[in-house]
């Protein structure tokens, strides 16, 4: 049985694309088919992967505007097991078309759309958009559990109780079974006095909520997308690739707990 996940924060510059290449790469890389899902219009977890967005014939708009199969929107990446559905700018079109929609529809295109798809990998992850909008609900309502990455800082965590407040409401009404996978601290330096008062807050608030790992500013990790590789093939021997192998260890042990 395939686990879908949404990465997702509605602030910018967290670590959400960062964080679905490279879970999505080490998941593939333990053996696990998985296909990720590109639902931002800035395409960056489809260069992160190496693809050329101005070459892109079929991409994430497609299947959710012009009813362009899964299957014929899948592009192979440089992992054998790691698939990925690309965005590019066109997707930012998607959200006025959806929202003409009649309002319970336009909620499901993605759900009803990947349905197809689930045979054929173990997980499937949706790197959402930073918003709050029609994308990132529709990631929402087609996964099983969320995965939110947090920068510590103090802005953060009032961005964060709003998406707490959205995940809430998506499975009061559309998703009763959506769970919260975990809460991931991206970007960490706990040499500065602020990023370690953030993580205690954001462990005592959330508890058992918050991943072990967390990823550490690490200089590989901002070079990786520049040349088209995640981590695991630009530098395995970083902090960084270390981190997120640790890191997709959890999660793997959440969903599998989570099945049982």
């Amino acid at each position: 049985m395939s686990r879908a996940i949404a990465i997702c924060n509605q602030k910018g510059g967290v670590g959400k694309s960062t964080t679905a290449v490279n879970v999505g790469s080490c998941l593939a890389i333990s053996g696990r088919r998985t296909l990720l899902i590109d639902l931002d219009p800035q395409g960056n977890a489809t260069t992160a992967c190496g693809i050329q967005r101005k070459n892109l014939e079929q991409d994430t708009y497609d299947v959710l505007v012009n009813n362009l199969p899964f299957q014929q929107a899948i592009r192979k990446t440089q992992i054998d097991l790691l698939d990925i559905i690309p965005a590019s700018l066109n997707l930012a079109g998607a959200e006025p078309f959806l929202a003409q929609m009649d309002k319970r529809e336009r909620e499901l295109v993605l759900r009803t759309s990947c349905e197809s798809a689930k045979n054929g990998y173990e997980f499937l992850l949706f790197d959402c958009p930073p918003s709050l909008g029609l994308l990132t609900v529709n990631a929402l309502v087609a996964a099983d559990s969320t995965i939110i990455p947090v920068q510590c800082e103090y802005l953060a965590l009032e961005g964060l109780n709003t998406l707490l407040h959205a995940i809430d409401l998506v499975r009061q009404e559309l998703n009763p079974s959506l769970r919260i996978g975990g809460i991931v601290l991206t970007m960490t330096d706990f040499r500065a006095t602020l990023a370690r008062e953030v993580a205690e807050e954001v462990k005592r608030f959330f508890r058992d909520l918050v991943f072990t790992t967390s990823i550490p500013r690490n200089i590989k990790l901002a070079e990786a997308p520049s040349f088209g590789k995640p981590i695991c093939l630009y530098d395995p021997n970083s902090t960084g690739a270390l981190a997120y192998h640790l890191l997709t260890q959890e999660v793997i042990n959440k969903e599998i707990m989570e099945q049982r």
